[in-house]
Parts: structure tokens; sequence; C-alpha cells
């Protein structure tokens, strides 16, 4: 099993910027890409951004130019810089890793409130 701990999340005004942490522990051999997720009050839960052990991103369009997420591979640990934030991106934020032996399993993390005031 693999355990996910994200932390960094609080309250910005619009402009501001956060950075989320999500921390690994467990079978870490196991996990293959990261990514984060968010959901909004009343909406689906919905792709931010991914990265590859390799480094390969991936952006939803609503955040590219403004979002970018990094890896830190032996700490196992992937971050989200958010920059330039609106109150659209308020949502709590899910960390997820892929299980690189099982397609299509992944892990997911308790979720972070992020809060962006106008």
């Amino acid at each position: 099993q693999v355990q996910l701990v994200e932390s960094g999340g609080g309250l910005v005004q619009a402009g501001g910027s956060l950075r989320l942490s999500c921390a690994a522990s467990g079978s870490i051999f196991s996990i293959n890409a990261m990514g984060w997720h968010r959901q909004a009050p009343g909406k689906q839960r919905e792709l931010v951004a991914t990265i590859t052990s390799a480094g390969s991103t991936n952006y939803a369009d609503s955040v590219k130019g403004r979002f970018t997420i990094s890896r830190d591979n032996d700490k196992i640990t992937v971050y989200l810089q958010m920059n330039s934030l609106k109150p659209e991106d308020t949502a709590v934020y899910y960390c997820n890793a892929e299980n690189r032996f099982r397609a299509g399993y992944y892990y997911w993390g308790q979720g972070t409130q992020v809060t962006v005031s106008s």
C-alpha cells in the first residue's frame, strides 16, 4: 500500500501563490506517474496536472502557464506551484499516484483545501 499526505493548502487572495506538497510513503516502488486533481463544491473531480517518473508533464488548459508540477524522486514527493490564483481555483486538491503494476489503479491522498478570495 501507498500513503499520500498533502500539505500547503490555505486561503489566499486572487493573484497570490501557494505551493502544495504531497509526500508518499509505504510501497513507493509501485509508484509510476503522480498528479493533482481538484474538486470544487458541486462539481466533478478534475485533472489539474500530472508528471511521470521521467518528468514528463501534462496540464489542464485552465491552469497552463500558471501552475507548475514537479517531482522529487528521491523523496517521492510531488509539488504543485500555483501562481496567479483565481477564485475559480478554489477547490479541494487531491494528490494521486499510479500503481505501475496494476493498470488503472491509483492511490489517493485525503485532500487539502485551497480557497482563493476575490
